[in-house]
């Protein structure tokens, strides 16, 4: 599980898993993207996300929602996918966007930075960029350190 902000995580499938850890971190909600797990006292969302698939924009508006929600809330929430690389990844940049009003290659430098494992597929990278309006080539963020 990385810590990207305070109040936003990004892991993988088997931390949902995981109580304890959860609660280490101070999980209060989960946006899930490859299965649905429920734990007590945790709100949670899950979006039938596929990696390596352009990103529908119905579903990322929904994930970006309920972050930004629980955000407000004073809430700290894991985005998970199955390796916490890709799909968790390309969510979180949207989040972290659209909180802190950041052009997406700054949000996507400021995930990398703290997860340097992270890499959203280029399908998903290239559905950010559609939504948002700002196309920056896939290639541009391999070279981000």
């Amino acid at each position: 599980m990385n810590e990207i902000r305070a109040w936003l995580y990004v892991g993988k499938y088997r931390e949902t898993l995981d109580p304890y850890l959860l609660g280490l971190n101070q999980i209060d909600a989960m946006l899930q993207l490859a299965e649905a797990v429920k734990q007590p006292g945790i709100a949670s969302l899950y979006l039938p996300v596929e990696d390596g698939e352009p990103l529908p924009f119905d579903l990322l508006r929904q994930g970006v929602d309920f972050v930004l929600h629980e955000k407000r809330h004073e809430h700290t929430t894991l985005i998970a996918c199955g390796t916490g690389q890709s799909r968790s990844v390309a969510f979180a940049i949207a989040a972290l966007k659209e909180a802190e009003d950041l052009p997406l290659i700054t949000a996507w430098r400021e995930v990398k930075q703290r997860h340097p494992d992270a890499l959203p597929h280029m399908a998903l990278w290239e559905s950010l960029c559609a939504y948002y309006g700002d196309p920056i080539p896939f290639m541009q963020i391999l070279g981000t350190p």
